[in-house]
């Protein structure tokens, strides 16, 4: 037997002993699962030096084939990254359990009692890149819901992800929750990956959560249902009405805070004569802040340092403190560009006038929309959802940062005494 043989066998025994274990934890109560969620952090945090050896290995390899700066931002762990996704869990379990909810309850003229209630989506197939931290949001997220999940980590990250998951595991024989719940396919072979995309009969639904490449690797092979999470494209739009200490403040905070995640801004779309009127005050922003402008031609003119953007420049996701610059003469172009050019995540207007920022809330189409905010609070944790398992951008089942309630379908119980049709 072949070992790509043998990965497929395993790969398919991981799903099947996940399944399994949905089966038990949708028996658990609230407090089992929370109690459970409580321990793995307890845990995680005991055993961080384990896990930033293992990390260590990673960040060496990555120094090796010369991972950009922002890659190695994602890929590294540190002991208080480590205690905050441990504190993530401890969040977790005191939010409000998704399942078991009774969303709707009524009684036929027949006396047939008819209730919507929620439930777990079953087995969660997860594959994503660079950051170790999803390992833990995901399974905390997926535990809480009573789901069981199955880990499919970049290779980039296989030594940092299976010391993580061996950890929970040792957490998890202490809990309810059987560990077999949590499986991590420890293969960085993509035929492994290629499997999970067609185990309709043992996985529910599959989560991508990573670049472009990866997501659309997903969801134009896979045969399960897709929760799609999308890269992010993001853009501020600063109109001509907009106030310039709150323009600056919001477009530095979303540029630098954090460059390399998918809530930072790419684009910063600017009403010519706010430009015109604040040119010195944006140049310097810029400067203090390294921020690399690559512009439209009025931008390139007025911009010292700026280079001239191409459709490649309006459409990246540079996950640096590059930004393209485009100028426009009303909301309406600002639209149009965005439309053109977005990934539906998030979209931010800089205006103190409210009918134009109405305009533009209603005109464009993404999952999160700001007026004078950051659109850094695309995220689960900073809107108040706990952990957050990825930002999805289609429309079905679930939109923007998705927690709890995203993991979570319905059933409908009909409880009668003798009634037939």
């Amino acid at each position: 037997m072949t070992t790509v043989m043998m990965e497929k066998v395993n790969v398919k025994e991981q799903a099947i002993k996940a399944k399994k274990a949905a089966k038990s934890l949708s028996l658990l109560t609230t407090e089992e699962k929370n109690e459970a969620l409580l321990i793995l952090a307890n845990t995680l945090e005991s055993n961080y030096e384990t896990i930033l050896t293992s990390n260590e290995k990673d960040l060496e390899k990555g120094r090796e084939k010369g991972y950009d700066d922002a890659y190695m931002d994602r890929l590294s762990l540190s002991k208080e990254r480590v205690f905050e996704f441990a504190q993530g869990l401890r969040e977790v379990a005191e939010l409000d359990d998704p399942t078991g909810i009774i969303d709707s309850d009524w009684t036929l003229e027949n006396g047939l009692n008819v209730q919507k209630v929620t439930v777990p989506l079953g087995v969660i197939g997860m594959i994503y890149e660079a950051r170790p931290n999803v390992t833990v949001d995901a399974t905390g997220l997926a535990l809480k819901s009573g789901n069981a999940i199955v880990l499919k980590g970049g290779s980039s990250a296989i030594n940092s992800n299976k010391a993580i998951v061996e950890v929970m595991h040792r957490g998890l024989e202490e809990t309810k929750i059987p560990k077999e719940a949590v499986q991590f396919i420890a293969s960085t072979d993509r035929e492994a990956t290629q499997q999970l995309f067609t185990m309709k009969e043992h996985i529910d639904v599959l989560i991508p959560r990573g670049g472009g490449s990866l997501i659309q690797a997903v969801v134009n092979n896979a045969t399960v249902p897709v929760l799609e999470t999308g890269v992010g494209n993001c853009h501020i739009y600063i109109d001509k009405e907009a106030d310039v200490k709150k323009a600056l403040d919001i477009l530095v905070n979303a540029k630098t805070d954090r460059p390399a995640v998918c809530n930072a801004v790419e684009t910063a779309i600017v009403h010519t004569e706010w430009l015109k009127a604040n040119q010195h005050a944006l140049i310097q922003a810029f400067k203090e802040n390294g921020i690399k402008v690559h512009g439209d031609e009025k931008a390139v003119r007025l911009i010292p340092g700026a280079v001239p953007a191409n459709d490649e420049d309006w459409a990246n996701e540079y996950l640096s403190t590059d930004i393209a610059v485009k100028t426009v003469n009303d909301v309406m172009e600002a639209v149009d560009h965005i439309e053109q050019y977005g990934t539906k995540h998030s979209e931010a207007i800089i205006t103190e006038n409210n009918e134009t920022a109405d305009m533009f809330m209603k005109l464009v189409d993404a999952a999160a929309l700001y007026h004078n905010a950051s659109t850094r609070f695309t995220d689960g944790s900073a809107l108040g959802f706990g952990a957050e398992i990825g930002i999805s951008t289609q429309k079905l089942h679930a939109r923007g940062p998705m927690g709890l309630p995203a993991l979570t379908t319905v059933k409908y119980k009909m409880n009668g005494n003798g009634q037939i049709r």
